[in-house]
């Protein structure tokens, strides 16, 4: 597999670490932001008897698309990266760690998910599963509940969420707006998930909400006129969800140019649940990631094989409604760049957990363990076009996630199992 054509210009600021540096799991889970008291010091610390270190360089080690070195070490200065080889070769430092002969990887990359919600689903989960018929409103539960919540309980549970991610390894993730639906809500969904990611991404063109039901075209003006204006200066990406029932490829096109016109990048559900022009239209609009690609022609795997739009897949999804899966093997093996996330809603893939997805893709998906890490570290770098993250080279941001096995290909070969034994973040260990 490729490691992909090289991502554009990454934000101009590091985002905000979600999480303080804890000394306990229960501190943790109430905690959003790393302290001064626990920001990264500019001292510089050896991370050593790395049994197999994950760096996305091919230039290293072993020569492969993950860069895998065996006898590994790394030196973190700071919130980056300094130094990556073989521990025999390791730098004189202030500080020393011992990985007691296990595997490091860079800090997972979850570029798609859900996060600022109230509510869940559990009977309409619990129903789809037991075969009985369900007659709530899907996404529209969430909305009513969403709009309903208070700030402060929208950001709890953003903060625990993340948290959940963090210790699962999550250093960098995406989030979007999309259960508001109006301009108040949808720009305070964007407000408060912007004070923990810089990556954030205005989804208004979710649904076309009940108040609208008998106006879409009403509600494509609003998306791209007022809520648009309001939500612009709190997000860097802008979504929509073409598909039937959702939004048309008319209609997509028109969102994604608008917020393109107010500077967001665009990225698109596209072909989820029927064959569509989302992907093709992704590839057209140059967007980061269209995501989901389960329902592809070759048409539409020609496109993304010929452009940098990275097809992100979301096994979560499948699993939680019982769908066909993505082919994963058909896309790599067009030389399409593909990208693993969690897609984390209450609907229909609530889980926040990047091994669960990887595993999934390795069992169900026609990925290798190999490449299915790679896309859940890399490749979910490309898909937020990132060149800071996603890899342990010097100049990297220092995320690091060390597993309690000998190799990455223990998050497949064990699945299920709590495997995240140490995360540091930014230079500070979060877990």
């Amino acid at each position: 597999m490729s490691p992909g054509r090289p991502p554009a210009r990454p934000p101009s600021a590091p985002e905000p670490d979600p999480t303080a540096d804890q000394a306990t799991k229960d501190a943790m889970s109430n905690a959003t932001t790393v302290s001064p008291a626990h920001s990264a010091s500019t001292a510089s610390t050896l991370i050593t008897d790395i049994t197999a270190l994950v760096t996305n360089d091919p230039s290293l080690g072993d020569n492969s698309p993950l860069g895998l070195i065996r006898d590994a070490a790394v030196v973190i200065e700071g919130d980056r990266v300094v130094w990556t080889g073989e521990a025999s070769k390791a730098p004189a430092t202030d500080n020393r760690v011992d990985a007691g002969g296990r595997a490091v990887l860079p800090g997972f990359v979850d570029s798609h998910s859900h996060l600022v919600f109230a509510g869940d689903r559990t009977e309409e989960f619990n129903a789809r599963m037991s075969g009985r018929p369900y007659s709530a409103g899907g996404i529209r539960t969430t909305v009513a509940a969403t709009r309903a919540a208070t700030d402060a309980e929208l950001e709890a549970n953003l903060t625990r969420y993340l948290a959940e991610a963090l210790r699962q390894g999550t250093t960098t993730f995406e989030t979007k707006s999309g259960y508001g639906l109006t301009v108040e809500d949808e720009a305070r969904a964007l407000r408060i998930a912007a004070a923990h990611t810089d990556e954030v991404t205005y989804l208004g063109a979710h649904i076309v909400p009940p108040d609208h039901a008998d106006d879409p075209a009403g509600y494509v003006a609003l998306v791209t006129g007022a809520m648009l204006d309001a939500c612009a200066p709190h997000a860097r990406w802008i979504d929509v969800f073409c598909e039937q029932g959702a939004f048309d490829g008319d209609q997509a096109r028109a969102i994604l140019t608008a917020g393109r016109a107010k500077g967001l990048h665009p990225r698109i559900h596209a072909n989820q649940l029927s064959y569509g022009p989302g992907v093709q239209l992704a590839v057209e609009l140059d967007a980061a990631s269209a995501d989901h690609c389960t329902h592809l022609t070759d048409a539409d795997v020609d496109a993304l094989a010929s452009g940098r739009t990275v097809a992100t897949l979301l096994p979560g999804a499948e699993f939680s409604t019982r769908a066909e899966w993505p082919d994963a093997r058909r896309l790599l093996d067009a030389g399409v760049t593909v990208a693993l996330s969690t897609d984390c809603n209450p609907g229909s893939s609530f889980t926040s957990s990047v091994p669960f997805c990887i595993a999934l893709a390795v069992r169900d998906m026609g990925m290798t363990p190999d490449e299915a890490v790679w896309s859940a570290t890399a490749g979910g770098a490309q898909a937020l076009r990132r060149t800071d993250i996603g890899r342990l080279t010097p100049g990297a941001y220092a995320d690091l996630t060390l597993l309690d096995a000998p190799s990455h290909v223990h998050l497949a070969y064990r699945p299920g199992v709590p495997l995240v034994a140490g995360v540091w973040r930014r230079g500070v260990r979060v877990v």
